[in-house]
C-alpha cells in the first residue's frame, strides 16, 4: 500500500495545453481567450486544481498574469501532495536582498529559473512558496533568467506594475551583467571583447554564425587567475543572449569547465564553472541604480590555490 501511495503522489502531471502569456491580464480573461469553452467551465478547471501558472496550482480567477508567465492545463486535478514532493526535497536558497519591491536570491547551480516541460523543480517555485508563507495572496514576478547549470543572482519583482515597467525596457534599464567563469587553458589575450552572431538549432544548441541575421552577442572578459590547465575570468555581457558566455569561450577554443554541452569533458568540481555575480539596473520610477551581488563561489578559486 505504501509503495502505491508513493507512486501516486510522485507521478508525472499530464498536461493537455501549455500557453505563454504575452501581455498583462487577468487569468480568467486569458483562459477565455485561449480556450474554446464557457466561463463556468474555466472556473471549474480552477476549482478542480487543473490550472498551473509557472508550475504552481492556481484557483484564483482574478490572478494577474504578466509577460513570460506560463499557463498549463492539467488533464486531471493536481493534488497538493504532488507539488509538495519537489518542495520537500529542495534545499534552502540564500536570499541576497528583500524589500517591498524586490526579492533577490543566489540561485544554486542545477536549479531551473522556472519550470520546463521536462523538469518542475525551479527557483520561481521557491520564491512563490517563500512569499506565500507570509501572505497567500502574494506572488513573485520573474525579471530575467539564468541557465539551470549557472549559479548566481536571480531577481523577482514583488508587484505587477513594477514588473511591467522593468520588462518593457529591460535591455535599456540594465547597466551591468557580470559573471565569473572558469575555463580550460590559458588565453593569449588577458583582456578582450568578443563579438559574434548567435543562432539556435532544433536541438536547442546555440552556435556562432557568420550570418548577421543571427542575434548579436557582445562579451567582455578579463583574466583574473591562471595556471597551466585553467583560467578564472570575469565577464561583462552587453547583450543577454542564451548561453552567450558559454558559446563565446567555446569559439576561442577555451570552453567553460564542466560544460559538456559546449565541448568541455573534464569536470574538476562537479558543476558548470559559471556564476552570475552582479546585476545592476535603473529603477523605472526612482531612477536609482539598483545593485544585487552574489560573490564568486570559493570552489572557483580552489583550482588556483594548489
Amino acid at each position: 500500500m505504501k509503495n502505491n501511495n508513493y507512486k501516486e503522489k510522485t507521478k508525472k502531471i499530464e498536461i493537455t495545453k501549455t500557453m505563454k502569456v504575452l501581455k498583462s491580464e487577468e487569468l480568467l480573461s486569458f483562459l477565455l481567450s485561449k480556450l474554446n469553452t464557457s466561463r463556468n467551465n474555466v472556473k471549474m478547471l480552477l476549482s478542480n486544481h487543473q490550472i498551473l501558472v509557472n508550475g504552481s496550482v492556481v484557483t484564483q480567477y482574478n490572478l494577474i498574469l504578466v509577460h513570460d508567465d506560463e499557463v498549463k492545463i492539467a488533464k486531471y486535478p493536481v493534488k497538493e501532495e504532488t507539488l509538495k514532493t519537489k518542495k520537500i526535497k529542495q534545499k534552502p536558497i540564500e536570499i541576497i536582498y528583500e524589500d517591498d519591491e524586490f526579492l533577490a536570491i543566489n540561485k544554486p547551480n542545477g536549479l531551473l529559473s522556472v519550470e520546463s516541460d521536462k523538469e518542475r523543480k525551479n527557483a520561481y517555485d521557491y520564491a512563490l512558496s517563500y512569499m506565500q508563507s507570509f501572505d497567500k495572496t502574494k506572488r513573485p514576478f520573474i525579471l530575467h533568467r539564468i541557465d539551470k547549470e549557472t549559479s548566481g543572482v536571480l531577481v523577482f519583482a514583488k508587484n505587477e506594475k513594477l514588473h511591467s515597467k522593468l520588462k518593457m525596457h529591460w535591455n535599456e534599464l540594465v547597466k551591468t551583467r557580470q559573471y565569473y567563469a572558469v575555463i580550460e587553458g590559458k588565453l593569449p589575450k588577458k583582456h578582450d571583447i568578443i563579438k559574434m552572431y548567435l543562432k539556435e538549432n532544433e536541438n536547442n544548441i546555440v552556435y556562432e554564425s557568420n550570418d548577421k541575421s543571427g542575434h548579436l552577442a557582445i562579451t567582455e572578459y578579463e583574466v583574473l587567475k591562471e595556471n597551466n590547465e585553467y583560467s578564472l575570468v570575469k565577464c561583462l555581457i552587453y547583450t543577454g543572449r542564451k548561453n552567450q558566455i558559454r558559446v563565446a569561450f567555446k569559439s576561442l577554443g577555451h570552453p567553460i569547465v564542466g560544460d559538456d554541452k559546449y565541448g568541455f569533458n573534464k569536470n574538476p568540481f562537479n558543476r558548470l564553472g559559471l556564476h552570475a555575480s552582479k546585476l545592476e539596473f535603473i529603477h523605472p520610477d526612482t531612477k536609482e541604480l539598483i545593485t544585487f551581488e552574489a560573490k564568486c563561489p570559493n570552489i572557483f578559486f580552489s583550482l588556483f590555490n594548489k
